[in-house]
């Protein structure tokens, strides 16, 4: 059975490998090591966990640190921004890197969800079509200038900045449609996230049974896994009369946090036992 990450093309291209020199001119061209991880059940684990974090440490350093959501926004813009030019600025997939980047994306997302609903008034129905317009524009840039969405051929720095771009808008795309889900809709947070989960569950089916096209699937089950994510988070940290658990984002942030943390440093280490296994294997 193909599974959900096999939509890499043969060859040089597969992480790890070495690339030959591009042709193209200019570093936003040339070709790098695939910068994106292997997607495999703990890559997901990972994702939500980040979704979920970002959710509640957009809320913590909202209201609890007390710098507003301007204030918030600008702060965390900047971070994100430092830690992707440091992301872009690799040659190779650097876990630490990459899912810093990842957290951070996940928080700016979320802040300009809540920016556009909180402080312009936007309605969610709006901003939840909005960001999917421009996640569908994104796609449709990144498709028409490199004829692939799929993310292990981020071989070049343009491929890499649409892959950042798209990954911005699922983010803010999945806080607004969870939003609207959850409060708008006043649907709660316990049946959002068995919604969200049950999409998540029909998109595997879909590719697993019904061959449904690898990259596809994927894509559909980044930008859901983002409001599932959310829910949880919500679920965890909203008071009780908001149909929460009340659990506090500072300890839910911090769970979750530890947990990434650890399960980048496993990465990291099989990614340093592969390199030197790979370079034991080499002919002297």
């Amino acid at each position: 059975m193909t599974p959900l990450t096999d939509d890499r093309p043969p060859g040089p291209a597969r992480r790890g490998a070495p690339l030959q020199t591009s042709r193209e001119a200019g570093s936003w061209t040339r070709t790098v090591l695939t910068k994106v991880p292997e997607v495999t059940l703990l890559f997901w684990l990972v994702k939500i966990l980040s979704t979920t974090v970002g959710e509640t440490a957009a809320d913590f350093l909202n209201a609890n640190v007390g710098l507003g959501l301007g204030a918030t926004t600008a702060l965390m813009s900047v971070l994100f921004v430092a830690v992707l030019v440091w992301q872009v600025s690799l040659r190779r997939y650097v876990p630490g890197v990459y899912w810093l980047t990842v957290v951070l994306v996940s928080v700016v997302g979320t802040l300009f969800s809540d920016n556009l609903v909180d402080n312009l008034g936007v309605s969610l129905y709006v901003s939840t079509a909005l960001f999917a317009v421009c996640l569908a524009v994104a796609f449709t840039a990144w498709y028409r200038g490199e004829g692939t969405l799929s993310i292990h051929t981020i071989t070049t720095r343009r491929r890499e900045a649409y892959y950042w771009a798209a990954i911005l808008f699922t983010f803010a795309l999945g806080t607004s449609a969870g939003d609207l889900i959850s409060e708008k809709l006043a649907l709660g947070y316990v049946t959002a996230a068995v919604i969200f989960g049950a999409v998540i569950a029909l998109i595997a089916l879909s590719h697993y049974v019904l061959r449904v096209d690898a990259v596809l699937a994927f894509w559909a089950a980044y930008v859901v896994t983002r409001p599932f994510g959310a829910s949880i988070g919500d679920l965890l940290t909203a008071p009780h009369g908001a149909g929460g658990l009340a659990l506090g984002t500072n300890g839910t942030s911090a769970i979750f946090l530890v947990v990434i943390v650890a399960v980048v440093s496993w990465f990291t280490v099989q990614q340093r036992r592969a390199g030197r296994a790979g370079r034991a294997a080499r002919p002297v």
